[in-house]
């Protein structure tokens, strides 16, 4: 393994690693602030401070986002992914609730074959299956428990996976900084509209109230942790390649695990890591065999 590629992969399993300690943050804010709220000042200062880098870096002209509709695509996806991901931590144990999103490869595949008329692979198919049963597994109790919000994390996958066909519909339209300020910039606005439906709605879990002093210094931790992780893992992929980071994203499900039963006391059970076994499981085939395939094609 060449030098540059250990270092990518140092970078991309850091920024993994990383993510759960967000995570836990957002899940100690639960009952203080609205899972829509915190979502949205997590984007809007990760949105301000890409700005300034930005503006700092390349001017005016890295402002200039072509193709608006593919980062609207981008942005929505995230906008949707954001929040409900923060309510799925706030109700559910963080192992669970991330086993869930790590459907997201899955799900990206099956909308390639719709969105970008990919080729419907076997592989794709067989991931999906093994995925989506995991899925059941571990939602067998919870959804007893919370009924349909049990299917946040799902949602969440779903968005990301809309994010992931808009990555690839808008390669090299412009610099990454300027392509991560824009999926930013558009988010908070959608996680705006979300959180103001929210607060109007009647919903007492979505009331955005005046926060405490507390809760505003945790969401700009929640901001900076997140922001460094995303660009940990950017410097990753850039340095070792996506497919040669995409399996350290299961650091983040260790994380995750490791944290809810430490911080949380969330302790799980056999049948949810059977779950999520087969989840991770649909992840790393449809991963190498996506391996297989390049090799396969090199000269």
């Amino acid at each position: 393994m060449q030098q540059e590629e250990r270092i990518g992969l140092i970078y991309g399993g850091l920024g993994f690693a990383t993510f759960p300690i967000g995570d836990a943050m957002v899940k100690t804010m639960a009952g203080e602030w609205a899972p829509t709220a915190i979502a949205e000042l997590r984007y809007l200062i990760a949105a301000l401070g890409l700005g300034v880098v930005l503006a700092v870096r390349e001017g005016r002209r890295g402002f200039r986002i072509p193709r608006p509709g593919i980062q609207l695509m981008r942005g929505l996806g995230v906008g949707c992914a954001g929040p409900a991901f923060f309510a799925a931590l706030m109700l559910m144990p963080m192992g669970e609730a991330t086993s869930i999103t790590l459907t997201q490869p899955v799900l990206t595949g099956l909308l390639a074959v719709l969105l970008l008329k990919e080729p419907a692979r076997r592989e794709t198919w067989i991931a999906t299956i093994l995925a989506f049963a995991g899925v059941l597994v571990i939602l067998r109790p919870s959804f007893i428990e919370l009924g349909w919000a049990a299917l946040l994390p799902l949602s969440t996958a779903l968005g990301m996976s809309l994010t992931m066909i808009g990555n690839r519909m808008s390669a090299n339209l412009a610099s990454p900084l300027a392509m991560q300020f824009a999926i930013t910039a558009v988010a908070s606005v959608v996680i705006g509209l979300f959180a103001l439906a929210g607060h109007v709605s009647g919903i007492e879990e979505l009331h955005i109230g005046a926060p405490s002093a507390l809760v505003l210094a945790k969401c700009v931790f929640v901001a900076v942790v997140l922001t460094t992780g995303h660009w940990l893992v950017f410097m990753g992929t850039t340095r070792a390649g996506a497919g040669t980071v995409a399996p350290m994203t299961y650091l983040q499900l260790l994380g995750a695990t490791a944290m809810g039963w430490i911080v949380f006391g969330d302790r799980p059970d056999l049948v949810a890591l059977i779950g999520a076994a087969m989840i991770v499981s649909a992840g790393l085939y449809l991963w190498w065999n996506g391996r297989v395939k390049e090799a396969a094609e090199l000269p």
